[in-house]
């Protein structure tokens, strides 16, 4: 990395020294690889969830109760982004919470390593806390390296920074995975751990490269809301705690006691802050016809994450089963599919992004709606795809290993139509009120989605049933074909924003 930073002779007073990465702000350095140790520990976990909670090595649990799991923590994660963002905005400031999100982000895989199905859901929790609470404030540190929304390197700063994104999730399960399934589960997770802790290491030995706006909390809690959410944080635990221990010592505690109410979560407090934004009389009319055109794309989000999220699991726990894991005759672990998306959005960005370029100076660049509708169309594809493999299987056969990669590369395809624009769009449309709070409203789409599928895996539906994926992926197409039906309806709602 040494060889990559230069001295910067174009703009003095670059936050840190007078180097650069790349071109940038010497910090980048420090946020990029703390993100891609974070990224590398979460996804490496995540590739090894599923797998460990259906192998008679592991809980050996049936693939409902593994998916529903599954998905409450990955929308826990999302869920958590906004009440992380709002601690760095109110309490730590964004360099302190991070660098105590990365701390019990280590803990928790650290308690994942420990050979107790006890410990196990703690160590979950602790990640999803963790991961919250970094999520929201790495990404507001890079913003800081720049001198605002003009500074033309800004996007470019964005775009090495989510390469650290895709680097870590990359590696993550060709290593982690590779040792939890063939060496010991509980080593691939403390494997986790050990990259967390690098990560963390290298942010508080190189956080003096990133801007003093950083350690500021922007919008410090005054002594009477202190007062007022402490006694307001203390009431909900305490009654969780006093109805569980009632539960508990009662005899009728199952997991589906703390699965329920998650996914419950998951989707009723999505609904509530879109619903609270929207009723909120300061905003003027050009905002709230703003956020009703959002909320198509919300929901729209919300259909698409359910299905792609499913990558790590429903399709996961498949390859496990009924798979011919395999290329060429030598068998790989069934984790190393999670490294398929983040290799393809890396050889499929660049190209994307030199694409639209070239149809906007054509003026032929379509619209966001198109773009947004086109997505759902294929994630809704790649589950019709699905439904080849599933065949096979059920004709007593091991499906190929490049039917899941296939379906794997139209979900990536169906990501870099929706998931960028759903960014850019959050951040255009977003009332002035609630400007720094609407990206942790688009994270909720994927709250949203994901307890969506644990709902219905803990209603014992069975999501590799060529039934339901026939069902999720003609609910995907509609929901597109929709989105493109009404795109000029939309349009009028967005008001200036293309």
């Amino acid at each position: 990395m040494a060889s990559s930073l230069t001295k910067d002779p174009v703009r003095p007073g670059t936050p840190g020294t007078g180097k650069t990465f790349f071109g940038h702000p010497r910090g980048l350095a420090t946020l990029f690889m703390t993100e891609m140790w974070e990224r590398f520990s979460y996804y490496g976990m995540r590739a090894l969830l599923p797998l460990y909670l259906v192998a008679p090595g592991g809980l050996h649990l049936n693939a409902g109760t593994a998916t529903a799991i599954y998905s409450v923590y990955v929308s826990l994660v999302y869920l958590l982004a906004m009440p992380g963002g709002w601690f760095g905005d109110r309490v730590w400031g964004p360099r302190k919470t991070v660098a105590v999100a990365g701390a019990v982000i280590m803990l928790g895989h650290l308690t994942l390593a420990l050979p107790s199905s006890g410990t196990f859901y703690a160590g979950l929790g602790l990640v999803a806390i963790g991961s919250g609470l970094l999520k929201a404030n790495i990404s507001t540190m890079v913003g800081h390296l720049y001198d605002g929304p003009d500074d033309p390197r800004r996007d470019g700063g964005f775009t090495v920074f989510y390469m650290g994104i895709n680097l870590g999730a990359f590696a993550a399960p060709l290593i982690i995975g590779t040792i939890g399934e063939n060496v010991n589960w509980h080593f691939g997770f403390a494997l986790a751990a050990l990259g967390m802790a690098l990560g963390l290491v290298q942010f508080l030995l190189g956080s003096r490269h990133l801007a003093d706006r950083s350690s500021v909390v922007p919008k410090p809690l005054s002594p009477e809301e202190k007062t007022s959410t402490l006694r307001k944080a203390a009431i909900w635990p305490g009654i969780a705690v006093v109805a569980y221990a009632v539960v508990g010592f009662s005899g009728h505690y199952t997991l589906n006691w703390i699965l329920v109410p998650l996914t419950l979560l998951g989707v009723i407090i999505p609904v509530m802050v879109l619903v609270n934004i929207k009723r909120d009389r300061e905003l003027d009319r050009p905002e709230q016809s703003k956020m009703s055109a959002y909320i198509w794309f919300f929901v729209a989000a919300a259909v698409f994450w359910m299905i792609y999220d499913q990558g790590g699991s429903t399709l996961s726990i498949f390859a496990d089963s009924s798979a011919d894991n395999t290329v060429l005759g030598w068998e790989f672990p069934v984790s190393w599919y999670q490294s398929v998306n983040p290799v393809l959005i890396m050889a499929l960005a660049p190209v994307f992004a030199w694409f639209w370029l070239a149809l906007n100076k054509r003026g032929k660049e379509p619209s966001t709606i198109v773009k947004f509708a086109s997505g759902l169309v294929l994630v809704g594809a790649s589950f019709f795809l699905f439904l080849a493999p599933l065949s096979i299987a059920d004709g007593g056969h091991k499906a190929a290993a490049m039917w899941l990669v296939a379906i794997y590369f139209v979900q990536t395809v169906g990501e870099l139509l929706l998931s960028p624009v759903g960014l850019s769009v959050t951040t255009k449309m977003a009332p002035a009120k609630y400007a720094s709070q609407m990206m942790g409203v688009w994270f909720l789409a994927v709250t949203a989605g994901d307890a969506t599928t644990g709902l219905l895996s803990i209603a014992g539906v069975d999501l590799n049933r060529t039934g339901i994926v026939a069902m999720e992926a003609t609910l995907a197409v509609v929901a597109g074909v929709a989105v493109w039906m009404y795109r000029k309806r939309v349009k009028e709602l967005m008001g200036d924003v293309r």
